[in-house]
């Protein structure tokens, strides 16, 4: 057990420093421009060759954040009402942990922990969601070992925001009733 700095055994001080590099690691600011670009693909923005919903699918929206999300139809819908308003930070990050689950590389993995954390959590990112310090604070954490979960907290908190706020505004908008008319 880890008690006092003069009494630390060296495993402790080894442990304590490796988990200082990881941190300072994960908030250095990019040294370029470049280091901004976001390594994973946007979704198109009016989806392809797929079939427009019913207006049952439609319908089933204004309930359910999910069944929208789940819909190319919906999604680009979504996504063209949320630039509409200049907020489409929240949407961008939810797409981004998605995306990021499906990484098996840990390579690959930490390089887009790290990118999704400096785009949309780290204070004055470029699109900062709005996240409690408390959520900012477990994501850091569990971005000293990223993982598939890393973000899962995070994406809880703006899904929850989506479906109380952005979805209830997207229902009222020109953007969802071209769908239910």
């Amino acid at each position: 057990m880890c008690k006092g700095l003069a009494a630390l055994p060296h495993s402790c001080l080894e442990r304590a420093k490796e988990i200082k590099i990881k941190l300072g690691i994960l908030l250095q600011k990019p040294e370029s421009a470049i280091d901004l670009v976001i390594p994973y693909n946007e979704k198109p923005e009016k989806p392809a060759k797929t079939q427009k919903p019913s207006l049952d699918e439609a319908l089933q929206w204004r309930d359910s954040l999910d069944k929208l999300l789940q819909n190319n139809y919906g999604l680009a819908s979504f996504k063209s009402f949320l630039k509409s308003e200049f907020s489409e930070e929240n949407l961008e990050f939810w797409m981004a942990c998605e995306d990021y689950k499906k990484i098996k590389s840990p390579v690959k993995m930490a390089e887009t922990a790290k990118n999704i954390y400096e785009e949309f959590i780290q204070v004055e990112a470029p699109k900062e969601v709005n996240i409690d310090h408390f959520t900012k604070e477990i994501t850091v954490k569990n971005l000293v070992q990223p993982s598939p979960s890393s973000f899962d907290v995070a994406q809880n908190r703006i899904h929850a925001l989506m479906e109380k706020d952005s979805l209830p505004r997207f229902v009222r908008s020109e953007f969802y009733q071209e769908f239910i008319k």
